[in-house]
């Protein structure tokens, strides 16, 4: 029996979820793989009832668990408000501490059919395929922070130490060993002391990886890049706000956000879900897109629990809906499903393609 935490979060994150688990219960009831799964309270949705983003009834389920798979957190009403001494993010950044979730993967990868979708031109973006590792757990978001008594200056504090850059490097090296053996450092080496030492230590760890051919970027350059040469990459390594950045700068290449699935990886756990945000503007309305969700399934299946067979029929389920157009406004505002509807026509492929 697999253990599995769900935790819905806020806007559209309960109806994506929705989504993935009816697939997740069709794989349960059609293979001798059992899943088990209990849902948890995160974000806006905690502080509501708890008072707390990350509550310890939470934290116990997933420490219990064996994967988590994470829906989307944020709210306008916490946004909106500057003064807010708890925000449904601070909710997000402790799960990482706590589970020690330090590095985000996040492939980019374009589908044939959706490339008169992006926003940037067809022969730009076909064939673009590279994945990106973002440090998660360290960084300006994690470094001391302060803000003066009469609100006139604050300062947030980028704090690196050798260990946190050394063990996501030593991933994303593993990784470009898998794929074309390209890797690129994005990093401001040029003004920041703490790429500095990025740049230090992954020049050392890179003499490990003969094969593994590096490359360093400037985080401003990567960005240009990204747009203007998307196929040049293979394997991204980043530090924690650059890796933000860049991620959802590179999104819009797909042709739609609501495509792109993300894990965040641990040494006992790992954590997956679509990379979004909680869309407050659509929730409720049965308009979001429940791919990048359903994918984020695909990713669980195949890097948790090594169902390589069944993380394959997902993708190659979202890959037929595309091409038949079963799609969301967000891909096609002329002819479009709900959330449901496209959730239940891949739940009915992975149905016919596990017999």
């Amino acid at each position: 029996m697999k253990k599995i935490a769900v935790l819905e979060g806020d806007g559209i994150g309960p109806e994506v979820m929705q989504e993935a688990l009816k697939i997740l219960d069709i794989i349960s009831n059609k293979t001798n793989i059992k899943f088990n799964y209990d849902k948890g309270l995160v974000g806006a949705a905690a502080i509501d009832s708890d008072g707390n983003p990350f509550p310890e009834s939470t934290k116990k389920l997933c420490s219990n668990s064996d994967a988590i798979l994470f829906g989307a957190i944020g709210d306008p009403k916490y946004d909106n408000d500057p003064k807010a001494k708890v925000r449904p993010e601070d909710g997000l950044l402790e799960m990482r501490k706590f589970l020690g979730l330090y590095a985000n993967v996040r492939p980019v990868i374009t589908y044939d059919s959706l490339l008169d979708s992006s926003p940037l031109k067809k022969e730009i973006v076909s064939g673009t395929n590279f994945v990106v590792y973002r440090e998660l757990t360290g960084g300006i978001y994690f470094g001391e922070k302060s803000i003066s008594d009469d609100r006139r200056s604050a300062y947030d504090t980028c704090f690196y130490n050798i260990d946190e850059i050394e063990r996501i490097s030593h991933l994303a090296f593993k990784e470009a060993k898998k794929r074309k053996k390209e890797l690129t450092l994005v990093d401001k080496a040029n003004v920041l002391d703490t790429s500095r030492l990025w740049r230090e230590v992954v020049q050392k760890i890179s003499i490990s990886y003969p094969e593994v051919k590096v490359s360093y970027l400037f985080v401003d350059n990567a960005a240009m890049k990204i747009i203007t040469n998307p196929t040049d990459f293979d394997v991204i390594l980043t530090e924690n706000m650059f890796g933000d950045i860049i991620t959802d700068e590179a999104s819009v290449i797909t042709g739609s956000l609501g495509m792109l699935p993300s894990a965040s990886v641990g040494d006992k756990i790992s954590l997956y879900e679509p990379i979004h945000g909680s869309y407050p503007q659509a929730a409720g309305k049965g308009i979001a897109n429940p791919m990048a969700m359903i994918l984020s399934l695909s990713m669980m299946l195949d890097l948790s629990f090594n169902l390589k067979k069944e993380s394959e029929i997902i993708l190659k389920s979202v890959e037929d809906a595309l091409k038949e157009n079963v799609v969301t406004m967000d891909i096609n505002n002329k002819k479009y499903l709900s959330t449901s509807e496209v959730g239940d026509w891949i739940s009915n492929k992975v149905t016919d393609y596990l017999v």
